[in-house]
């Protein structure tokens, strides 16, 4: 068998909730990434421009592991996961004979399915966990404080552990303990889609400590009476009840998120180091992204939103390594790309032929350096209609007392049935970002003049025909997408 002809190991280091801009390599001049920055230094490419195709986690994992957009099958809420008769990439690659290690969260497949059918190994961590501060909420404090929504926890206690051992760090023992003895005859495929840096924003030392305040980048301001942007931004920023903090707080927040990604980071260092011990690094293909990113304090706000498509939550992390046989040009590459270009990556690298429609393209030819266009416009969507009661997501909030929810500044304005979560469409190039609504103004900015997304231009005559542009582009993008015919016919 030619180097060409072999199937390479897999790891998808999946965090959560991960902006592009905690990256060192990527600007940010507090962020400690010294194992993502040195990977995109000597054998990986890390994309600068990589889109995900919905800003909250469950809708952008079901198009991440198809290779098709939230609309082809209306996947827009996170209590709608993958069906039975959808494709997910898990699926295919244990059908194809890999031998398929699941550790971490789900927000894929439904909880009431068997997990069979997408991994051999569905990793349970064997000693108990610390606590998860989704539960143990004491950080909050009173309910009429000002931290009460923030979900900031702030320095977490360790005790006498070297770590503070939550279900992240089993999973990645776990995958460790897998690395040191995996099967010696089929080829193997690690999904570690891990917790952090999703908030609440808490962390143990030494990453807590690690940031150096003084070098975090300023927050984007909040905008002036919230003038030509989604009302949804308005309202969570009234829910949520910081407006009395102070830029010093802000910063120890900041920080914090840094300091979860730090770890992260390091979690991943530890994967890589266990892949070369093992003798196998060469052997691997490694996908280090995340589903989406988070507000962290950019316009007053904290955590995420269903239907705005601010960098801050669309623009994500994405670096690729294949293995030694694919020809690679280690750097930063400013291609425009999507999280759905993952899965058609995957196939290509796996001498897998698709058995359905998806929409991804390979990135080889842009790692191999041979280019770095890949797309003229990325896209990404959300929200829902006015009657579509089954996409409010009441089932994530707390029944009984909803208001001390962790998520009730936003989920209250998701039931109800003013503009707020309005159906929306992003298309964003290079130069220019356009945003549909239904119930609302749309949003038009000029990202190379306002890289904050603070002014909207909808109205702007000198943008006219930018907007016109844009608009047919999104029309193209929905013509090409609107569906999928499966590729098993029937008898007629």
């Amino acid at each position: 068998m030619s180097d060409m002809d072999k199937r390479p190991n897999i790891l998808i280091f999946n965090p959560d909730q991960f902006r592009a801009d905690a990256l060192g390599h990527l600007g940010n001049p507090a962020a400690v990434t010294p194992n993502f920055d040195e990977m995109c230094r000597t054998d990986g490419v890390s994309f600068s421009n990589a889109f995900c195709q919905n800003p909250v986690c469950t809708p952008s994992r079901c198009s991440f592991m198809s290779g098709w957009y939230p609309h082809v099958r209306g996947h827009r809420s996170m209590f709608y996961m993958m069906q039975e008769d959808e494709p997910v990439l898990l699926k295919t690659l244990k059908d194809e004979g890999y031998f398929v290690w699941w550790g971490g969260k789900n927000d894929l497949t439904p909880g009431q399915k068997s997990i069979e059918p997408y991994c051999d190994v569905r990793y349970k961590p064997n000693r108990p966990l610390k606590p998860n501060l989704h539960i143990e909420q004491s950080w909050r404090g009173p309910a009429d404080g000002d931290n009460y929504y923030s979900f900031y926890a702030g320095k977490l206690n360790k005790g006498d552990d070297e770590v503070y051992y939550d279900a992240d760090w089993a999973c990645i023992y776990g995958a460790i303990d897998f690395i040191r003895n995996t099967p010696k005859d089929q080829p193997i495929c690690i999904y570690l889609p891990l917790q952090y840096p999703h908030p609440p924003y808490g962390v143990e030392e030494p990453w807590y400590s690690m940031i150096d305040r003084n070098k975090i980048p300023p927050r984007i301001p909040t905008p002036d009476g919230w003038k030509g942007k989604p009302s949804i931004l308005k309202g969570i920023y009234e829910n949520q009840h910081l407006r009395g903090w102070s830029e010093e707080r802000w910063t120890e927040m900041r920080a914090t998120y840094l300091g979860m990604c730090a770890r992260v980071d390091y979690q991943f260092g530890l994967l890589v180091k266990a892949l070369k011990e093992a003798g196998i690094y060469d052997d691997t293909a490694i996908f280090a992204f995340s589903d989406h990113g988070d507000f962290t304090g950019d316009y007053g706000l904290v955590e995420k939103n269903q239907n705005t498509f601010e960098d801050d939550l669309t623009n994500v992390p994405f670096i690729v390594k294949p293995p030694v046989w694919i020809p690679v040009k280690p750097r930063v590459s400013d291609a425009l790309v999507e999280l759905i270009d993952f899965p058609a990556t995957v196939e290509e690298l796996a001498g897998i032929k698709p058995k359905h429609t998806h929409f991804g393209r390979s990135l080889l030819p842009i790692i191999a350096g041979e280019t770095d266009c890949h797309r003229d416009a990325v896209f990404c969507e959300g929200g829902r209609l006015h009657g579509e009661t089954h996409c409010m997501e009441w089932e994530g909030v707390n029944k009984g007392a909803p208001e001390q929810g962790l998520y009730w500044p936003r989920q209250s304005l998701q039931v109800s049935e003013g503009p707020e979560h309005t159906k929306a469409v992003m298309i964003r190039t290079h130069h220019y970002k356009y945003v549909r609504r239904l119930y609302e103004e749309d949003e038009l900015y000029d990202l190379q003049e306002d890289p904050m997304e603070l002014h909207n231009r909808i109205g702007d005559l000198a943008l006219s025909g930018v907007l016109t542009t844009l608009k047919e582009r999104m029309l193209t993008f929905y013509l090409e997408t609107c569906d999928v015919v499966p590729f098993k016919t029937d008898r007629r």
